[in-house]
């Protein structure tokens, strides 16, 4: 038997709960033991709640207790969460984490830990929901060189860019409905300004490549200031607008951003919708692979968190390899890659076109019945000339990055 400890009895939490308890006998043969849920950790009672009898609230009782092989944290946050898990990993006790902030922030440093004390951190949860991403990173694309990883890693921004393209919504309409249905959290900077997306973007950059990318690093946009013209525009084009996460290498160069972009009918993000994630990934002998699933949710989310248990259940007492170093992955210069650009400025007619041709060079307008501004299309350019261009145009709306 193995015992385990789950910390945090909320949404995921219960999750995890649920479903050893559902599938415990498809848990179990695929662990080769049985796993036991010994105890759950949460600061409040649950009068009536089965797990009431396996509830405590002091975590010191589930450390010092030998017995405990695995530790499932699902509390979030950095702090008590990094204390509790440094401490468990010390003592021997594998953990999975479906902290993606933990992870981002702290990752290099407890997988140290795990390794010696012959322990396991494991987070497929982390990144994607229910989508299984980490494992294929870490274990079935070993061949190959990682070229690309681009995704939509954030259900609630993708719900509400979905509802503001297929219902004509504006922003803040469906950033509202999404509260409602649960998707967005009362307070929902993390999502719609990136930085939940750039978080599981460094936490895969740093597998995919075997260094530490600092979330830091990355150039990070949000998609509060995309409108319905915007909208408009990308249909007329064909394209649908995603906040997409991305990393890439050229060469020895390795460039990494979050922000919205339009994306074309030939890349597969494009026909993912509503609170779906998709992650594509390029391998230089591979080609292209593309994960797709519940980015989030209950039950998704503790279904990769339980198959975490499984692997750590059928390795106790030896490390499984992770391919994430301490070195620190050093990002190009930003501004020396290449893309095509989306602009909208104000004013139309040809000395407006002929301001844009001067600055940009040849370019592509597009016309989706915009009353009094001019929108176009740039040829290929570095985002360092773009952006000096785009400083210097009169009476500009914005700019959005085109993904190749």
């Amino acid at each position: 038997m193995v015992n385990i400890a789950v910390l945090g009895y909320g949404t995921v939490g219960s999750g995890v709960v649920e479903v050893i308890n559902t599938n415990h006998d498809t848990v179990n043969s695929n662990a080769g033991v049985e796993i036991n849920i010994k105890y759950v950790l949460d600061l409040r009672d649950f009068p009536g709640d089965p797990v009431e009898k396996i509830l405590v609230h002091d975590y010191e009782s589930i450390l010092n207790d030998d017995s405990v092989d695995i530790v499932v944290e699902v509390m979030g946050g950095l702090e008590p969460a990094f204390t509790f898990v440094s401490k468990a990993l010390s003592k021997g006790k594998s953990v999975c984490s479906s902290n993606k902030e933990l992870v981002a922030n702290k990752g290099p440093e407890l997988l140290k830990i795990a390794r010696d004390n012959n322990a396991n951190f494991l987070f497929e949860a982390s990144c994607g929901g229910g989508i299984p991403i980490i494992r294929p990173l870490n274990s079935s694309l070993t061949a190959d060189d990682i070229m690309e990883i681009s995704g939509i890693l954030n259900g609630t921004t993708n719900y509400i860019l979905t509802k503001m393209s297929d219902e004509g919504w504006d922003f803040e309409k469906a950033l509202k409905k999404a509260q409602e249905c649960g998707y967005a959290e009362r307070n929902p900077e993390a999502d719609i300004e990136g930085y939940d997306a750039c978080r599981k973007i460094a936490i895969l950059s740093s597998i995919a490549y075997g260094k530490t990318l600092n979330y830091e690093d990355i150039y990070t946009e949000g998609i509060k200031e995309i409108t319905t013209d915007d909208i408009d525009y990308a249909k007329k084009l064909g394209y649908a607008i995603k906040l997409v996460a991305s990393s890439e290498r050229s060469g020895k160069d390795i460039y990494a951003k979050v922000c919205p972009m339009m994306v074309g009918r030939d890349n597969p993000l494009f026909f993912v919708n509503d609170v779906f994630n998709g992650i594509f990934v390029k391998g230089n002998m591979l080609g292209d692979a593309m994960f797709y699933g519940s980015g989030a949710g209950k039950l998704p989310t503790a279904s990769a968190v339980v198959g975490d248990v499984v692997e750590a259940a059928k390795n106790i007492g030896k490390t499984i390899p992770v391919r994430w170093g301490e070195g620190k992955l050093e990002l190009s210069e930003r501004g020396s890659e290449e893309g095509r650009f989306f602009v909208r400025a104000k004013g139309a007619g040809e000395a407006k076109k002929a301001e844009i041709n001067k600055l940009f060079g040849q370019v592509e307008f597009v016309n989706a019945g915009k009353d009094l501004e001019t929108a176009f299309v740039t040829e290929r350019m570095t985002e360092k000339d773009f952006e000096a261009s785009y400083e210097r145009l009169e009476d500009k709306i914005t700019r959005i990055v085109i993904k190749s």
